[in-house]
């Protein structure tokens, strides 16, 4: 019974993601069952049943990003039940066997706290892992990238790990580290510290000199002025673009229009149009009125001779012409005989 109650106070894997992962010093649930060797073959097939594969992770974790969250997801997923242990190592430690760092220890701890993958954190981490350290955290295997870590006078700190059969690797992702976020900074560094002026932090702060401060705001003010410029450009750009599309939309109906009014004046003023025909109808009128047309032969009025009016005496006879002077003096007496017998 004291067996079970021992085995029943080893912590368990995270159920809920709704808060930190706990720190080791704190948490009153520590692992006080006896510690039972484990081969890498017994812990993929889930044993020991009744408590978890104890896995344990350790680094910097500086700048805390995705290769530090997906190397702590594949130790996470390196057994079907298993409980996740991250050390993390303190300032002191860091400054002292790898460099300055840029988020401090407080930092750093409360960055792999809220790892969804982390079941637990234990603060100021040894850089080499101790069998006393090991028992006190009932550490069955150590997981890491299988790359020889040299340090501390050391060419692979995991070298025992290893002989001990306990160290399970993982894999780097690569295109992301620490190293590589921090030389993006420095070689981006005035592009940097230009924004972080224009946001409201001092030279003092960003460590700028005086000459390179207004260096930094008199580029920045360019800067504004070019936006303002390129804001200008694409605002006229899309004013003409908008008069084109309109010009379009005026030229189409005016074509439209032309059509129409074309078509419309050779209906009324072409060859067939109905303008002609009108014309020729009122011409025809016209030269009717002007010049009507002769009576037939056979009309009654042509047999009226004796109501025609007597031709005028000095009206000759153009089809025979007196022929010389004796004639026309015989034709004149003739003329003046009839008169008389009219009379």
């Amino acid at each position: 019974q004291a067996m079970e109650e021992l085995e029943h106070t080893c912590p368990q894997p995270r159920l809920t993601l709704t808060a930190p992962a706990p720190f080791a010093d704190e948490t009153s649930c520590q692992c006080q069952a006896p510690h039972e060797k484990l081969t890498i073959a017994q812990a993929r097939l889930g044993t020991p049943a009744d408590r978890p594969v104890r896995v344990y992770a350790d680094g910097i974790f500086d700048l805390f990003h995705s290769g530090h969250a997906r190397a702590l997801m594949q130790a996470k997923t390196l057994f079907p039940n298993s409980y996740l242990l991250v050390g993390v190592c303190s300032d002191d430690l860091t400054h002292k066997f790898k460099g300055f760092t840029v988020m401090n220890e407080t930092e750093r701890y409360e960055a792999l706290r809220h790892c969804r993958y982390v079941d637990e954190v234990i603060r100021d981490a040894p850089w080499t892992l101790t069998p006393e350290f090991l028992e006190k955290h009932k550490i069955d295997f150590v997981a890491h990238d299988d790359i020889p870590y040299s340090s501390a006078g050391s060419d692979d700190v995991y070298k025992h790990i290893k002989e001990a059969g306990m160290f399970v690797p993982t894999q780097r992702t690569e295109g992301i580290s620490t190293s590589d976020i921090i030389t993006r900074i420095v070689r981006d560094y005035d592009v940097y510290a230009r924004r972080n002026l224009q946001r409201g932090y001092t030279a003092k702060q960003l460590n700028v000199s005086f000459i390179n401060e207004k260096k930094y705001r008199f580029q920045n003010q360019v800067d504004k002025m070019k936006e303002k410029v390129k804001n200008v450009e694409e605002k006229s750009k899309e004013f003409v673009y908008k008069v084109e599309e309109k010009s379009h939309d005026l030229i189409q109906k005016w074509e439209e229009k032309s059509r129409e009014f074309i078509g419309n004046f050779l209906e009324l003023f072409g060859p067939d149009g109905a303008w002609k025909q009108m014309f020729q109808e009122r011409s025809g009128r016209m030269l009717q009125a002007f010049s009507p047309r002769h009576s037939p032969n056979s009309s009654p009025t042509r047999g009226r001779s004796p109501s025609r009016s007597p031709s005028p005496p000095w009206v000759f006879n153009k089809a025979s012409p007196p022929s010389s002077p004796k004639a026309a003096s015989a034709s004149l007496s003739s003329m003046s005989e009839g008169d008389e017998d009219e009379k």
